[in-house]
């Protein structure tokens, strides 16, 4: 245990070290606060739909040979967000089998792409890394970290401003409606932030495993939790536990980033599936 320490607060005085734990951190905290949201709306899988359509984005802007690929890959993926919700509310094509074209679609196109243009000599470790996270979290310079932050600082201030709207918008959308709240408008908006995060996550879990990111601290916050706020910031706190366990063991023994938090992620829900069977059999007990 003394050598573990140790060797934690030696990589602490490298600088790649913090950045990755500042990013890491706000990224499962943007990520677990709207997750609740798209949980209790069943817009849960948008992200899976929203990361795919981010990866063919980052196909195409590794073939242009842009030096930042966010700079292509946020717009594409707001704008796919806005025409999924939009189609969403009047579509012939209901909208889970939308999400499941428009995933499958923009793997293979973002695949195929990559394949006939290809960037390096390695074409199936890129796009493992991509799909899967890769070690990029940990090579983060000082200027992706700032936008990082300034644009995580984006979503919680709308989340903090339009609390009262998105808690109404996510119990009863009819309701608010009907007291004047332009549900349509607030819809889009949460879609445009939910995109900004998707591709912020990229960089640190990948696009297949960013649904995770999003659904599992929210599930594991409801089996203990009931209340919309008690749930967000348990999911909060659940959420950068996971990231800074994860990365921290990632470091320490080597493992993939991405799938060493979602994996944390996963015991943690199998502990408050267990607490949340527990206090619902005591429940049954006092009644």
């Amino acid at each position: 245990m003394k050598e573990l320490i140790e060797t934690i607060s030696y990589y602490f005085h490298f600088p790649f070290v913090w950045y990755a734990l500042i990013v890491g951190v706000l990224i499962a905290l943007t990520a677990s606060i709207l997750g609740v949201t798209l949980v209790l709306k069943r817009y849960s899988t948008i992200g899976d739909g929203l990361s795919h359509v981010a990866f063919g984005a980052l196909s195409v802007a590794a073939i242009v040979g842009l030096t930042n690929e966010m700079l292509l890959a946020m717009p594409i993926t707001i704008l796919a967000a806005i025409l999924l919700m939009k189609s969403g509310q009047n579509a012939k094509i209901k909208g889970d089998a939308q999400l499941a074209m428009i995933s499958v679609g923009a793997i293979a196109i973002g695949y195929l792409l990559i394949n006939i243009f290809p960037t390096s000599s390695n074409i199936t470790a890129d796009v493992c890394s991509t799909l899967f996270g890769s070690i990029s979290i940990l090579t983060l310079s000082s200027t992706e970290v700032i936008i990082c932050v300034v644009l995580s600082v984006v979503v919680l201030l709308f989340f903090i401003l339009f609390y009262n709207k998105i808690f109404s918008i996510t119990f009863d959308e009819n309701f608010s409606k009907a007291t004047g709240i332009n549900t349509s408008f607030y819809n889009y908006l949460l879609a445009i932030i939910i995109a900004i995060v998707i591709v912020l996550a990229m960089n640190l879990v990948g696009s297949l495993l960013i649904s995770a990111l999003i659904v599992f601290p929210a599930l594991s916050a409801m089996r203990v939790f009931k209340s919309f706020k008690s749930v967000i910031i348990s999911s909060a706190i659940i959420s950068i536990f996971s990231s800074i366990f994860g990365i921290l063991s990632s470091i320490l023994f080597s493992t993939p980033v991405g799938p060493t938090i979602v994996v944390v992620d996963i015991l943690i829900f199998i502990i408050f599936f267990i607490v949340g069977l527990f206090n619902t059999q005591q429940t049954k007990v006092k009644v």
